[in-house]
């Protein structure tokens, strides 16, 4: 008997939002590479464009939609141009998100509302559109990239945990009430990578070693290193995994004094 879990995504359509760059744009190569075509999704255009030719060069098809997806009307558009041009869509990958590193007596109502949306509202918008969509194809996966900063406490950026804390709870309600038709939701949630967004922060020496001193395996994380948990919550491999958060964290949230 074959126990050995499939890992491969042949055959499958996955929807990737913030797929510019960064770790959207890692998990769409790492898609390919793993026999998934992907849709991509951001606001800028170039960057989707760098994104897809990578992913052509594993022989996988990549569809480019720079969307606003924290515009309800944009989502309503691109949610059924997709479907209708695509016919089913498989995995969506809500990776859309940003910081902003003011203190908490210093957030604005602007910023406030600007990381919500971008963090949380969209995803949901999303995962609602598309889990219907799931529902009435016969299931389907939903990863949330969550954080780290989603059950940890962490200096500055109250507002992007607070998102990420919502994004872990919403993972786990919406697996409860959409397991049955077939849909597993889950949540990655990562500690420092190596990406366009964080490379100034990690360039401060000071700051790098804070966080190397609260990471048991003493270094920050690499965009690759993303791709394999990703594949496997989007694969067989995972097939009896829901509501659960991954954390990929080098060990950050088990750190003790």
């Amino acid at each position: 008997m074959d126990v050995l879990p499939n890992f491969r995504l042949d055959g499958k359509l996955a929807v990737i939002t913030g797929a510019g760059r960064g770790i959207g744009q890692a998990i769409a190569i790492g898609f390919a590479e793993a026999g998934a075509d992907v849709v991509l999704l951001s606001r800028t255009e170039t960057d989707l464009e760098q994104t897809a030719e990578a992913v052509k060069e594993h022989g996988r098809k990549a569809f480019i939609h720079p969307t606003d997806v924290t515009d309800r009307d944009q989502v309503n558009e691109i949610v059924s141009q997709v479907i209708e041009t695509h016919g089913k869509v498989d995995i969506l990958v809500n990776n859309a998100g940003m910081n902003i590193r003011t203190p908490a007596f210093k957030v604005t109502e602007d910023e406030w509302k600007s990381i919500m949306d971008t963090n949380l509202q969209s995803a949901f918008m999303l995962s609602q559109q598309f889990g219907q969509h799931m529902k009435e194809t016969g299931g389907g996966r939903i990863i949330n990239i969550a954080s780290v900063a989603g059950t940890t406490a962490l200096r500055t950026g109250v507002v992007y945990a607070a998102t990420k804390a919502a994004m872990i709870q919403m993972t786990k309600n919406l697996a409860l009430e959409w397991g049955e038709h077939g849909i597993q939701v889950n949540a990655i949630g990562p500690w420092y990578f190596r990406t366009p967004l964080t490379e100034k922060l990690l360039s401060d020496e000071k700051y790098l070693n804070d966080i190397l001193d609260r990471t048991p395996l003493k270094r920050v994380g690499e965009l690759p290193e993303l791709v394999g948990p990703a594949v496997f919550l989007a694969s067989d491999a995972s097939s009896y995994v829901t509501g659960q958060t991954l954390f990929v964290d080098g060990g950050m949230t088990i750190y003790g004094f």
